[in-house]
């Protein structure tokens, strides 16, 4: 019986398209990978057979990754494979070792100057020497805005107009960046140091204007492998046109649907246009999901089936591979405390039926939102950890925030309400409620004060029991001394330690990681997408973090929003993008429907399914399961009705003595108007009216259907009295 080759084994296990990819001739070779699509094994696999076939050696192959753990992981896989010498490094650690290896040749023989893990310090010094006064935080914004723009290529004095081009947020007016970027880096050469991105332009400046460093480096590295190529810069792309040196023998690996790295000057450009640069490329979609469910499959596809621009050219429709599992749940919450008590409620029942806390994973937009679910988990006694971010109550701001609320103590108005003490306790620590500051860590450093002021909100709505003798208590409003405590409280119960936990992250943060069990929360507009997403490529940018959230989950999915931040709090709309679903969900054999519980409130049966009377699509938003309809879908509104049912509506608010809306709301008028209801059982149908209402104003309304006017109602009829 014969025995495979060493080269033919390694092509056991994998699939079609797999395979297609690892036995590819050399030359360009584009593997589009969706989420959970098997793309390291292929990319390691192709190495590992084309190293086995004696095409190549391990020693010519540079494998360049994104993170030391990726890197990392591929050096073991190559290695479990019978493969060794391939060079697999992040752009920057490929870099540094070969400047330092070249140095005494470019640097003529000198060492290679000291590299600067952070810039904050040399930029705050460089903003005060042209007259920008800024904190620690302004620093960290403008040496972002520094970090952009060199790996954009972009120079000092071509700042202002490359910012304004890519509409840039930047945290000081434009020209005063570019004065404090170009006075950075006298600072730097004055100090004889160097930044990561110089290091990158010293690999390619070493490439580029010396032959004998090309000659050798090209003689090295003979074939190249990019992972994650669509969060390559400029600069990076730059670093590996040097190194390829016009050949074409490059695998290059990316979803453009993961592209949410865009404001770090990151672009999918140079993976949607490979194809188009390098005509000779093959191109391999794989599409086998082997991490996720086909519920959570369809959920993705349903997510990202709606996107637009360049990205969703190169969409990719996975296919679910694994054993059909529970439908993903969307759960609808009155606030947001509401909506963090019922996910550490399910986070506990689920480490209590077996499944590890390291397994379970709370994802949100911001920072900022980890506060209300550390204290949730807290209190459910649930451990957790937070991923690529410090506790909430200990972050820098927090504790300053802290310190000054103690101070405030001794000085504050017994009469004045807990919230505006609180606010004007901030207003020490550079805090203006209506004053969002520009720039990525101002932003998030004025979100975690934010936070707080909510905090602030929850906790004086609910009253301060004092004990007065024999069992009776009276009440008074919180003050900001009861506040206090009530922080310390939380601050102690959310610092114990642990070692294993549910992991909290931002979808940042989690992308490259996958969980048994994802909760994707707070999915409210203005979070998800956020505020500042101005841009149609902006606004595109934050439904791909959404997909990017969804793809983590392998087998228990759970999306909520909260109606309003806190109690009794302003309304908001769903997330736009949360999909419509019709059964249409196309995850591959076995895939659901989508969305099948609906819930309000987290012990509550769940409401009944409202489907649009003109598409069929699941209804999720209140307005939308009013109207009947999606509100994209087209409207048979009667106007001459809708304005009768108003004028009646006022009349009766008027005679009872209350706001409109307790009537009936703008929403339901509407959706009397466009439906027209003949009897009862329809007025019923109609979300927002019940058993209450349609006792006191149905029969109003059905003969304003029928054609009456406001005046040829009984005044009985218009002012009924609540029973």
């Amino acid at each position: 019986m014969a025995v495979d080759s060493p080269a033919e084994q390694v092509l056991s296990g994998l699939d079609p398209e797999q395979r297609t990819a690892v036995t590819a001739p050399a030359g360009p070779v584009c593997i589009l990978a969706g989420a959970g699509t098997g793309k390291t094994r292929a990319i390691t696999h192709r190495i590992a057979h084309r190293a086995l076939r004696g095409e190549t050696a391990g020693r010519h192959v540079l494998a360049v990754t994104f993170t030391a753990r990726a890197a990392a992981e591929m050096r073991a896989r190559l290695a479990a494979l019978g493969v060794s010498g391939v060079q697999a490094r992040t752009f920057h650690a490929a870099a540094l070792r070969q400047v330092r290896y070249f140095a005494p040749r470019l640097l003529a023989g000198r060492e290679l100057p000291e590299l600067v893990e952070s810039k904050a310090r040399l930029v705050a010094l460089a903003a005060a020497r042209v007259g920008v006064r800024t904190d620690r935080t302004g620093a960290r914004d403008l040496a972002g805005e520094i970090e952009w723009a060199k790996s954009s290529l972009v120079e000092p004095g071509e700042y202002a107009v490359a910012a304004a081009k890519a509409t840039r947020d930047t945290p000081f007016e434009a020209g005063k960046v570019a004065e404090v970027f170009a006075a950075y880096e006298q600072l730097k050469r004055g100090n004889g140091v160097i930044d990561f991105e110089d290091l990158l332009r010293a690999a390619v400046w070493g490439i580029e204007e010396h032959s004998d460093v090309a000659e050798q480096v090209r003689a090295q590295y003979r074939h190249f492998v990019v992972d994650e190529y669509q969060d390559v810069n400029p600069l990076q792309q730059r670093l590996l046109d040097a190194w390829l040196g016009g050949r074409d023998d490059l695998t290059v690996v990316g979803d453009a649907s993961q592209t949410i790295y865009s404001f770090t000057g990151a672009t999918s450009a140079y993976l949607i246009d490979f194809p188009r640069v390098r005509r000779s490329a093959v191109v391999v979609r794989l599409v086998r999901d082997y991490r996720s469910t086909p519920q959570v499959v369809g959920l993705a596809n349903a997510v990202i089936r709606q996107a637009r621009g360049s990205e969703a050219r190169l969409r990719l429709e996975l296919v679910g591979q694994r054993p059909s599992g529970p439908e993903p749940e969307l759960r609808i919450f009155q606030d947001e405390p509401g909506e963090a008590a019922a996910v550490a409620a399910r986070c506990k029942h689920l480490v209590s039926s077996g499944t590890p806390a390291r397994e379970i994973a709370i994802l949100f937009r911001t920072n900022a939102q980890s506060e209300t679910y550390e204290k949730a988990l807290a209190e459910a006694e649930v451990p957790y950890v937070v991923q690529g971010a410090e506790r909430f109550f200990e972050r820098a701001e927090i504790r300053q925030a802290l310190v000054a609320l103690r101070a405030a103590t001794r000085s504050a108005d017994p009469g004045e309400p807990l919230v505006r003490s609180v606010a004007a306790a901030l207003e020490a620590v550079g805090w203006a409620p209506e004053q969002r500051p520009p720039g990525g860590a101002a932003r998030e450093r004025w979100e975690a004060l934010a936070a707080l002021v909510q905090v602030a909100e929850e906790f004086a709505a609910v009253p301060t029991l004092l004990p007065i003798g024999e069992g009776a208590v009276s009440s008074r409003p919180p003050s900001l001394s009861d506040f206090v405590d009530e922080l310390a409280r939380r601050a102690a119960a959310q610092h114990a330690p642990t070692v294993e936990g549910v992991t909290l992250a931002s979808l940042h943060s989690a992308k490259g990681l996958e969980w048994d069990a994802v909760f994707v929360v707070g999915l409210s507009d203005g979070t998800l997408p956020t505020t500042y997403a101005k841009t149609p490529e902006q606004v595109e940018e934050e439904r791909r973090l959404l997909y990017v959230g969804v793809t983590r989950a392998r087998e228990w999915l759970w999306l909520s929003y909260a109606i309003s931040r806190s109690p009794g709090g302003r309304p908001r709309r769903p997330c736009r993008f949360l999909p419509q679903f019709d059964g249409r969900s196309g995850g591959g054999p076995g895939a659901g429907s989508g969305m099948a519980r609906l819930s309000r409130k987290p012990d509550s049966r769940p409401p009944r399914i409202v489907s649009c009377r003109v598409c069929g699509a699941t209804l999720l938003g209140g307005a939308d399961r009013k109207l009947g309809r999606c509100a994209t879908c087209p409207s048979d509104l009667d106007e001459e009705l809708l304005a009768r049912l108003q004028a009646w509506r006022a009349r009766v608010s008027a005679g009872q003595r209350v706001p409109a809306y307790v009537v009936f709301t703008d929403a339901t008028l509407v959706a009397i108007a466009e439906r027209k209801p003949a009897q009862r059982s329809e007025l019923i149908a109609i979300a927002g009216i019940g058993p209450r209402k349609l006792a006191l104003y149905g029969d109003a309304a059905l003969a304003l259907v029928a054609g009456a006017t406001v005046d040829d109602l009984e005044p009985e009829k218009t002012s009924a009295n609540d029973p």
